[in-house]
């Protein structure tokens, strides 16, 4: 009479099996394997263990013995060779990933996995299976803009130095405008937000004006000097560079970091600048706002306070920005720029590359 094969666990190794056996998001198979192996360390033989379990004795005799073994590692993966074998070929998966990122359908912008599959003559679900494998997304775009700018590579130095590497007895401002901050109100109030209901806004809204948020973020600390106007004009940026001069220390110079709007190069601005010669600007290139670190917290506030705001009013809608920041400077953090000026260039560089390769021949 042929005898099961003794079990005895270690604790590590009990304590790996009963978490896979109460897994709620284990695979079934191997729920059923890890409760065999507790069965059998408890004594009990390989038919008793079917008959409580639901399964084959074979069954049961197989993963009994493979444990025995090799353990853990023996149960949790199938042994080379087993299993359904692949019903499609390398070249139709390479031809799947081809045709999704080289060609686009008859009568759409990108492929989905129903089209793709009728092209393709497979299921959807293999379909879906090869672009999770592939990390294809043909239903997502990301916007993106190359500068053009002929001294991208100065100017990237120039500003990427002042964050890694700022200048002593001077203070670093990322400094811009988000122009356009519509103060909407929602035609009805919103219902509450509960368990089991998330919170709910009305999808039309009252347009109640608008306004200008003037920022100049201190890359040091991270405390931020704001201004709001109703237009961003270069007399409104003259005034906001007035109250940088005034809200700051007057022993410092002042390295302005802002992007290319007309208004920060405006003939009055530049002779401003000219009887202020602690002020340092520094321009970043064109199409390339991301370098500006002020960038980072418009996203914060906007995402924070702005977006699921309802205001009445213009004014409800300055004040909300002016607390938001106020209680920002309460505990600053600045945020840390970690992009190497090398780095960043040589993405740019590979960028231009392909953009030249793909570009349409005249």
């Amino acid at each position: 009479m042929r005898v099961a094969v003794a079990i005895e666990l270690t604790d590590q190794e009990r304590a790996t099996l009963e978490g896979y056996a109460r897994g709620r998001s284990t695979p079934a198979r191997l729920v059923l394997r890890a409760r065999i192996v507790l069965h059998a360390a408890k004594g009990t033989q390989n038919k008793e263990i079917a008959e409580d379990l639901g399964t084959l004795q074979k069954t049961v005799g197989l993963w009994r013995n493979r444990f025995a073994k090799l353990r853990i590692a023996g149960i949790e993966k199938d042994a080379p060779g087993r299993g359904r074998p692949k019903s499609i070929g390398a070249k139709k998966i390479a031809d799947i990933v081809r045709i999704t990122t080289q060609e686009t359908p008859p009568n759409a912008t990108q492929w989905s996995t129903r089209d793709m599959a009728k092209a393709s003559e497979v299921s959807a679900s293999t379909v879906r299976r090869i672009w999770r494998e592939h990390g294809l997304k043909p239903h997502l775009v990301r916007s993106f803009k190359v500068s053009r700018d002929p001294e991208f590579a100065e100017k990237l130095g120039d500003v990427v130095g002042l964050y890694l590497n700022p200048p002593a007895n001077a203070i670093v401002l990322s400094c811009d405008e988000k122009s356009q901050i519509q103060a909407l109100d929602r035609t009805q109030p919103s219902l509450p937000f509960r368990s089991g209901r998330t919170k709910t806004v009305t999808h039309d809204y009252k347009r109640n004006g608008t306004s200008t948020l003037f920022a100049a973020l201190n890359t040091l600390n991270g405390q931020v000097l704001s201004m709001c106007a109703p237009r961003h004009r270069h007399q409104e940026w003259l005034r906001f560079l007035q109250m940088i001069d005034r809200e700051t220390p007057a022993h410092l110079q002042i390295h302005v970091i802002a992007d290319n709007y007309a208004t920060h190069k405006h003939d009055k601005v530049a002779r401003w600048l000219g009887r202020h010669p602690r002020f340092h600007m520094h321009f970043t290139p064109t199409s390339a706002s991301w370098l500006n670190m002020v960038e980072r917290f418009f996203r914060d506030i906007t995402t924070k306070r702005i977006r699921r705001g309802v205001f009445p009013s213009v004014e409800a809608l300055v004040q909300a920005i002016e607390s938001y920041i106020a209680e920002h400077n309460l505990d600053p953090k600045p945020f840390i720029w970690t992009a190497k000026a090398g780095d960043i260039l040589a993405k740019v560089t590979r960028a231009r590359a392909a953009l030249a390769n793909n570009a349409p021949s005249v």
